[in-house]
């Protein structure tokens, strides 16, 4: 492919060429969601429920299929809603590249790439399609392809792949192939935007669902055919639905969806781009928090506040930066200082690594390094170490420029962040462990740790091996490699910590992969942007509390709404499968548990998943929402047993039982409301004697639309008694639930 490095496509050659037209989605289709909403198996099985009722002419037992609708139309709004924005803000902030195109350089976005420009690249740039260097020489890390962690040199008409990471150095590259021609692309399309997040959210979910489809059919099929035998097509199809109704937590998935749609859309309002919706949940449960120092704890604004040297090096310094010049933060502000010049002639450069520390250029005038005074010099001078100790216990970064000795210290300074005092005071309140992991010297990054509030040890780990013999002992580390820090993340997991990392360098890529939860800066590398579930677009640090909150806020409301729909499914099973050997007719009719369900399951749901919670989240999602759900459900079957005990002594209609059970039902559905609400907020005060005051309404005066039939004094006063006894019955379960979860490991 024949390109003029000199000057780039033409505006008229564009049109003819192949364009990077790959769409990496942020967020589900308008496809998707439909599917996710509409299409479910829970859907279909109400839907195939609803016109068996149908059948029987019995219309406002399918009203159940009314809260299954406004469930779906609610989902749809809030994800589509949500959709909307995060897409927006993917758009205003996706990564651009520079082109040359007629004899100019343009800013454009990487689906506009066509075959046969010429792209600049730059350390912490990301490649977005296959091709050659044409000039210059880079660093890259293709571990995204081969699992490789060491970076390769790249110079003249070696290859480079889209996917791949400049990790130092600069060059231009032609590009060979775009889209799904790229060598990458098979592989690259489900790395990042559908990948699997490891979610127990969703895997206790899906957990539920499983087994609930697993005890439908055949209990339904069974329950179907004994009551047909006795009662006949309509009665017994009106007591399936009314049993399979019951066991299908169909709110579930779906308010699952909403509440992490929700949370998404509101971290959006802040400018936070949510890449993995699962992260949030995440989140919730995160109680180690790693973080680079540069551009996190501090602004990323470095200044040289002084050099130190015998003689004048300005010279030496403003051809180096004429060779090394990239975006680095350091380089920028050395260069500020002594500018640019290009009198010496350059033999050979190696530009400046997180791995190497350092960069070196040779001249005719002499070879010089910049960088890092351990990693250039092995048989270490004491005095200068005095000399950089002086400088690092004021918190700045020194330099050392060398040829044959220490020419200068450039001593240069970083500002905390304004925030950021009040933000790591926050996480320890919050028992979150904070760890500073930092490629500069350990001294200079304690004492900008200690500046910042944070107090702990730290530890040189050039020299250390096992990561993990010193990841406990140790809160602030420096001179830390890329491949350290993702050790150090792992080596944390192995630990059994939920671990998030932020991070804005590409020497942050390997643990930001490596995290549970990973939170790049806006102001950061197109690496760490690209691999992050979160990008804090404006870079504000003050925003990882709020996103904690939101995780912890999500995940609670949802296990607390959970344990609503699961007591409902529970006591549906159980009450089933009593069905099938004692009570002959089930309870209740479809239309008694849909008043049941939207009253005390339903609309709280709803509610409480917008409610604020921040306390940490402990245990496994799945016991926590069980160990909630089994009292509950407990009781109302003990409850309706004892009736039916009852109704063998004391006359009673098929109808006066099924009213007494519904009865019974809602006040048991809504003490659990009551349990699950505490403690008490003024929104949920006023949900809970909303939910009371609806279901006594519909009781009262709208009898003949739920099938409740007026009962006599004497079973009246056994229903008074059951109610009564039902918050003692209720915490006498939990209390054993308590007593057995501990020993379980349950929350």
């Amino acid at each position: 492919m024949k390109t003029n490095i000199e000057t780039g496509l033409s505006s008229q050659e564009i049109s003819n060429h192949k364009s990077n037209q790959i769409q990496y989605q942020v967020s589900k289709t308008y496809k998707e969601i439909l599917f996710q909403h509409l299409l479910t198996l829970f859907n279909g099985i109400n839907l195939f429920l609803a016109i068996l009722v149908f059948l029987t002419h019995s219309y406002q037992n399918m009203l159940f299929m009314v809260t299954v609708t406004i469930n779906a139309i609610i989902g749809l709004f809030q994800e589509i809603k949500s959709k909307h924005l995060l897409d927006q803000l993917a758009l205003l902030h996706q990564n651009k590249v520079n082109v040359l195109r007629d004899s100019k350089i343009h800013s454009i976005q990487a689906q506009e790439i066509v075959e046969g420009d010429i792209v600049f690249l730059n350390t912490g740039d990301q490649i977005l399609c296959d091709g050659s260097i044409v000039q210059g020489n880079i660093e890259c890390d293709e571990s995204m392809l081969t699992g490789e962690s060491e970076s390769i040199l790249k110079g003249k008409e070696d290859k480079v792949y889209a996917g791949t990471f400049v990790v130092a150095g600069q060059a231009k590259m032609i590009v060979e192939q775009v889209a799904q021609d790229t060598f990458s692309y098979s592989i690259l399309k489900d790395v990042k935007r559908y990948k699997r997040y490891p979610s127990m959210l969703r895997d206790s979910i899906n957990t539920i669902i499983k087994w609930c489809t697993f005890l439908i059919f055949p209990l339904g099929f069974i329950l179907f055919v004994v009551q047909y035998d006795l009662y006949g097509y309509k009665e017994s199809i009106l007591s399936t639905v009314a049993a399979v109704v019951g066991m299908i937590p169909e709110g579930l998935v779906i308010l699952t969806s909403i509440a992490l749609a929700l949370s998404a859309y509101r971290l959006a309002k802040q400018n936070v781009l949510v890449q993995e919706l699962y992260c949030i949940e995440t989140l919730s449960r995160v109680d180690t928090l790693c973080f680079d120092k540069t551009g996190t704890l501090t602004t990323g604004k470095l200044k040289v506040c002084c050099i130190d040297s015998k003689v004048d090096v300005t010279e030496i310094l403003a051809n180096m930066m004429n060779v090394l010049n990239d975006s680095s933060f350091t380089i920028q502000a050395i260069k500020e200082v002594t500018g640019k010049k290009s009198n010496y002639k350059v033999l050979n450069f190696i530009p400046f690594s997180s791995s190497r520390k350092y960069s070196c250029v040779q001249f005719e005038q002499g070879e010089y390094k910049l960088g890092a005074y351990e990693f250039i010099e092995s048989d270490l001078d004491p005095i200068v170490l005095k000399k950089i100790e002086f400088y690092t216990k004021q918190a700045m970064r020194v330099l050392v420029l060398y040829s044959t000795e220490v020419l200068a210290y450039i001593c240069l300074e970083d500002e905390l962040r304004n925030d950021v005092k009040e933000t790591i005071e926050y996480f320890k309140n919050q028992d979150v462990s904070l760890k500073v992991i930092s490629g500069d010297n350990p001294l200079t990054v304690y004492a900008l740790a200690k500046k910042a509030g944070i107090q702990g040890k730290y530890i040189d780990m050039k020299n250390i091996e096992d990561v993990s013999s010193v990841i406990d002992e140790y809160t602030i580390f420096g001179r830390v490699s890329p491949n350290q820090k993702k050790e150090m993340i792992c080596a944390l997991k192995e630990k059994g910590h939920i671990v998030a990392m932020t991070g804005d360098g590409v020497n942050d890529v390997m643990a930001l992969k490596e995290a549970d939860c990973s939170i790049a800066m806006g102001n950061g590398s197109q690496a760490s942007k690209s691999v992050a579930s979160l990008v804090l677009l404006d870079n504000q640090f003050e925003a990882l509390p709020e996103i904690l909150r939101q995780g912890r806020m999500v995940i609670h409301n949802i296990q607390r709404s959970a344990s609503l729909f699961l007591v409902k499914t529970f006591y549906s099973i159980g009450l089933a499968i009593l069905t099938l050997f004692l009570f002959k007719q089930y309870p209740f009719y479809p239309i008694q548990l849909t008043l049941v369900s939207a009253l005390a399951t339903g609309i709280p749901s709803f509610i409480l998943t917008l409610e604020p919670n921040e306390t940490r989240i402990k245990g496994s999602f799945l016991k926590n929402v069980i160990s909630k759900a089994i009292p509950g459900s407990l009781c109302l079957i003990i409850s309706i047993i004892c009736c039916f005990i009852f109704r063998q002594f004391f006359s009673m209609s098929d109808d006066q039982f099924s009213t007494i059970c519904t009865i019974l039902a809602g006040s048991n559905a809504l003490f659990v409301l009551i349990r699950v609400c505490k403690p008490m907020t003024n929104i949920r005060k006023l949900l809970v004697i909303s939910m009371i005051t609806c279901f006594i309404l519909a009781i009262l005066f709208l009898p003949n639309l739920f099938y409740i039939v007026k009962i006599g004094y004497i079973h009246r006063f056994y229903v008074i008694i059951n109610i009564v006894s039902m918050p003692f019955l209720l915490q006498a379960f939990h209390k054993i639930g308590e007593k057995y979860g501990s020993k379980r490991g349950f929350v």
